[in-house]
């Protein structure tokens, strides 16, 4: 049985924005991201000047979600893949992951966002898997640390080949890829046909 599984990243591939910033903001609000930003302000300096994202993610993820209750944080998760799914689509490549899904390849998001609003996006969206940065959990109250690494650059491309070995899916079966960023490049590689999303139209119907 031949299998075509097609990846999608999420923020600003099949979004029209990204989605970290504002979901954070939704749960801690603006003055409480402002005070993350200016704590130890010289490391924050030093990291964006190196583009070390996964330090700031890890920065702002302690200092958002550390102490919270997962329970409601999933809640908060629920109703923001919602707001995702009905006014922050790219209308194009939405189209073209419908088309995927039409022809019955296997459609997969591959993101740095959060899995708390990911994977009931990836339900409404009905694709077959979402691989995505996590937030670790113990005894129903979020510890402030990623679970796992934060899935972007070499990182989307070890998580996908890790779902293959348990999908029993084969490297061959990797066929299309979107993305948008330098931290999609090691995902796109690994696919035949590698698509980079930009602010033009993409068209439905796959080369």
């Amino acid at each position: 049985m031949n299998i075509t599984v097609a990846a999608f990243d999420v923020d600003e591939t099949l979004t029209v924005r990204d989605c970290v910033v504002p979901f954070m903001r939704s749960v801690a609000g603006t003055r409480r991201l402002v005070n993350v930003m200016f704590s130890d302000l010289g490391s924050t300096i030093q990291s964006t000047r190196r583009r070390d994202r996964n330090f700031l993610k890890a920065k702002f993820v302690y200092g958002v979600f550390e102490g919270k209750s997962a329970d409601e944080i999933e809640a908060l998760g629920v109703q923001f893949a919602s707001k995702i799914a009905d006014g922050w689509l790219r209308s194009d490549v939405a189209a073209r992951m419908r088309w995927h899904q039409e022809q019955g390849h296997v459609v997969i998001l591959v993101s740095a966002s959060l899995g708390v609003y990911l994977h009931p996006l990836g339900d409404l969206l009905e694709v077959d898997a979402v691989l995505c940065t996590e937030l670790e959990e113990v005894d129903g109250i979020l510890t402030g640390k990623l679970l796992g690494e934060n899935c972007r650059g070499e990182e989307k491309a070890s998580r996908v080949q890790k779902w293959c070995e348990g999908a029993g899916i084969h490297a061959d079966d990797l066929v299309y890829a979107y993305g948008d960023s330098s931290g999609d490049s090691q995902l796109l590689e690994l696919f035949s046909y590698p698509t980079w999303v930009k602010k033009v139209d993409l068209k439905v119907s796959a080369a």
